[in-house]
C-alpha cells in the first residue's frame, strides 16, 4: 500500500468488503462494485476496485500477447498460459485480502495499479 492511501477504519472496511470482493469477480462484478461504491464511498472498496481493474487490464494484455506469440513465434505459445496461472494466483490473493479486510496491493503490480487508476475514488 502506498503512503498516499490512508488506512480506513474498521467501519469503512466492513461497509466496503462486499464491493471489494466483487471488484475481482469478472467485468460485471467490477461494474457492480463501482456502481455500489458510488452511492456509499469506501476507501477500502475503492482500493480493491483499482486493484481489480489493474488485474483485468493485465489479463487483456496477456490475451493479446498470447495471440501475437501464437502467430509470430509459435514455439513460445506455452509461455503465456504460465503467466495466466500467475495472474490467477494474484487474483486469488486479491480476493483473500479483500475478504480478510486487508488493504494490501497485489505483489509486484499493486503500486502501479494504485497510481495508474488513482482517479477511482
Amino acid at each position: 500500500m502506498t503512503d498516499a492511501t490512508p488506512m480506513p477504519d474498521q467501519k469503512d472496511i466492513e461497509a466496503g468488503k462486499t464491493n471489494a470482493i466483487l471488484a475481482y469477480c469478472t467485468l460485471i462484478g467490477w461494474i457492480i462494485a463501482i456502481v455500489l461504491n458510488g452511492t456509499t464511498k469506501s476507501k477500502f472498496a475503492s482500493f480493491h476496485i483499482r486493484q481489480g481493474l489493474g488485474l483485468m487490464c493485465t489479463g487483456v494484455l496477456l490475451a493479446f500477447l498470447y495471440v501475437m506469440i501464437l502467430f509470430i513465434i509459435p514455439m513460445l505459445f506455452w509461455f503465456v498460459p504460465l503467466l495466466n496461472l500467475g495472474l490467477l494466483a494474484l487474483l486469488i490473493l486479491g480476493i483473500v485480502n479483500a475478504a480478510g479486510g486487508k488493504m494490501e496491493g497485489i505483489p509486484v503490480l499493486g503500486d502501479l495499479f494504485n497510481s495508474m487508476f488513482a482517479g477511482i475514488k
